[in-house]
C-alpha cells in the first residue's frame, strides 16, 4: 500500500532527491532496511532462548516468566505513538539511527541485569530495547510499503519480512550456544529436578553478557552506516498529510483496518505464545525428551519455516489474492495446533514446529490488507496496526493457562486466535469506504 501524496491541495508533492526516483535507489535502500528487519527479528526471538534460561535462575513460574515478555510487547503500546512524532518531527532515516542506539543502550543494560543478577533491571533493559523496536517497525513497515504499486504491497512486505524470520532463524542457535550451550541449566538432563546452587544461579545468569555485548555492538555498527548511507527521502509521500486532505475522513468507517487492529493483537498471542513456550514444551519427556540447549534446535527450524513461507508467499501473493492465502493459512495453523494439543511425542513436537510455516504470511498480510483504501489516511492507520502488536503482552494469559491447566492445553487458546484470523480473512478484511489510492512510489 502506498503512502499518500497531497494530491488535494494546490501545494505540489515534493520530489524526492536527486537519484532517488531510480528502482536502483530504492533497490539499495531496501536492502538496507532489510538488514533492521533482521536484526529486530534476531534480537526479539533471543527472548525465546532466554526466557527458559531466566525462569532456572530466577526460579519462575510460567506466568512470571511470560510477564517478562508481556514487558517486552507493552513498549510497542507506549512507544509507537511517540515513535510516530518522533518521526515527523526528525524524519526516518535519524528516528532509524536514535531505534538503533536505543536498542544499543538496553542491550548493555544487560550486563547489569546479569551481574546483579536482578529480575527488576532484565525486564526494564528488555523493555528499553523494545522501545527502540518499536521506533524501527512504525518507520520501516510503511516505508516498504510506499515503495511499489499497492497490488504488490503484501507481497514486497512478505519479502522484506523474510529477513526478518532470517534474523529470528539464527537466533536460537545464537542464543543456544552462547546462553542455554554455557549454562547448568540449560545442558540440564530433560526432567531433572535438581536445584541449582546460588554460585551456579550467578554462573548461569552471567551466561548472557557476551550475547548482548555482541549484540550492543553490532547494533552501534549499523546505526552508523544508516546514518552514512543515503537513503532516498520518500518526500511527500511519508509527510504527514495536511489536516484538509482529512477533514471528514474517518478510520472507523474502514472495516478493514477496524478488524485488522484486534486481527494483528491477536495474531501476535499466538505467535509469541507458540515461540516462548517452544522450549520448554519440546523438553518435556513426554513430547521430546530434550535439554534446553538441544530444544534451541528444533526452534531453528520453526523460525526457518516462518522465513520459507514468507519467501513463499511473496511470490504466490502475486497471483493469488492475499485474503484467500491468509485464509488457507490460519485453516493450517488452527489444524496443526490441534494436533500438538492432542497429543504426544514427535507428533505433537512437530506439528508446533509446522506452526511457523502457517504463521509466516500472517503479519505483513494483515498489515497490508489493514491499510488498503485509507488514502490520506493511511499513515495513520498504520500506527495503528503498530500499536496492535502490544497483543504480545497478553502471552502472560498463556502461561497463566499452562500453570493452572498443564503446559499443552494452554496451546487452545493459539487456536483459537486462528479462528479470529480466518474469520478476518474471508470476511473482516474486505474495504469499505474505499478511498482513492495514492499515487505509488517507483
Amino acid at each position: 500500500m502506498a503512502m499518500p501524496i497531497q494530491t488535494h491541495t494546490h501545494t505540489p508533492a515534493r520530489a524526492a532527491p536527486a537519484g532517488a526516483e531510480g528502482s536502483g535507489g530504492y533497490r539499495s535502500a531496501l536492502t538496507l532496511l532489510a538488514s533492521l528487519f533482521f536484526m529486530w527479528g534476531f534480537i526479539t526471538v533471543i527472548n525465546n532462548t532466554l526466557l527458559p534460561h531466566l525462569r532456572s535462575v530466577f526460579d519462575l513460574s510460567y506466568t512470571q516468566t511470560t510477564l517478562i515478555e508481556s514487558v517486552w510487547f507493552i513498549a510497542y503500546f507506549f512507544a509507537s505513538i511517540p515513535s510516530a512524532k518522533l518521526i515527523e518531527r526528525v524524519g526516518y532515516q535519524r528516528a532509524m539511527v536514535f531505534g538503533l542506539g536505543l536498542m544499543a543502550v538496553g542491550a548493555l543494560m544487560m550486563v547489569p541485569a546479569a551481574r546483579l543478577p536482578s529480575y527488576g533491571v532484565t525486564l526494564v533493559a528488555l523493555f528499553v530495547i523494545a522501545s527502540g523496536i518499536t521506533l524501527l517497525q512504525v518507520a520501516a513497515n510503511p516505508y516498504v510499503a510506499v515503495v511499489g504499486p499497492p497490488e504488490t504491497a503484501s507481497a514486497r512486505l512478505n519479502l522484506v519480512q523474510a529477513f526478518n524470520s532470517a534474523g529470528a532463524t539464527l537466533a536460537p542457535l545464537f542464543g543456544g550456544y552462547l546462553i542455554l550451550g554455557r549454562s547448568t541449566s540449560g545442558t540440564a538432563v530433560a526432567g531433572s529436578t535438581a536445584v541449582l546452587t546460588p554460585a551456579e544461579r550467578l554462573a548461569d545468569a552471567q551466561s548472557v553478557v557476551l550475547p548482548y555485548l555482541i549484540v550492543a555492538a553490532v547494533l552501534v555498527v549499523l546505526a552508523v552506516v544508516i546514518a552514512r548511507f543515503p537513503l532516498p527521502a520518500m518526500g511527500a509521500a511519508t509527510q504527514r498529510s495536511a489536516k484538509a486532505d482529512r477533514k471528514g475522513l474517518s478510520l472507523w468507517s474502514h472495516r478493514n483496518l477496524v478488524l485488522g487492529i484486534p486481527a494483528i493483537f491477536i495474531y501476535l498471542i499466538a505467535e509469541i505464545g507458540v515461540a516462548n513456550l517452544f522450549i520448554n514444551f519440546v523438553s518435556q519427556p513426554q513430547i521430546g525428551n530434550l535439554t534446553h540447549e538441544q530444544a534451541s534446535h528444533y526452534l531453528f527450524i520453526l523460525w526457518g519455516g516462518m522465513m520459507v513461507g514468507r519467501l513463499i508467499g511473496s511470490v504466490v501473493m502475486r497471483t493469488i489474492p492475499a485474503e484467500r492465502v491468509l485464509a488457507l493459512a490460519s485453516i493450517g495453523a488452527f489444524l496443526v495446533m490441534l494436533i500438538a494439543t492432542f497429543t504426544t511425542g514427535h507428533v505433537a513436537m512437530w506439528a508446533l514446529i509446522s506452526v511457523g510455516l502457517f504463521h509466516s504470511i500472517m503479519f505483513p498480510t494483515i498489515f497490508t490488507l489493514g491499510i488498503r483504501g485509507l488514502g490520506p489516511l493511511t499513515e495513520e492507520g498504520s500506527g495503528l496496526l503498530i500499536m496492535a502488536i502490544a497483543g504480545g503482552a497478553l502471552v502472560i494469559v498463556q502461561g497463566w493457562l499452562a500453570d493452572t491447566y498443564g503446559l499443552q492445553i494452554s496451546f487452545l487458546l493459539t487456536a483459537a486466535c486462528e479462528l479470529y484470523i480466518l474469520f478476518y480473512a474471508l470476511w473482516g478484511s474486505r474495504v469499505t469506504d474505499a478511498l482513492p489510492d495514492p499515487v505509488a512510489v517507483h
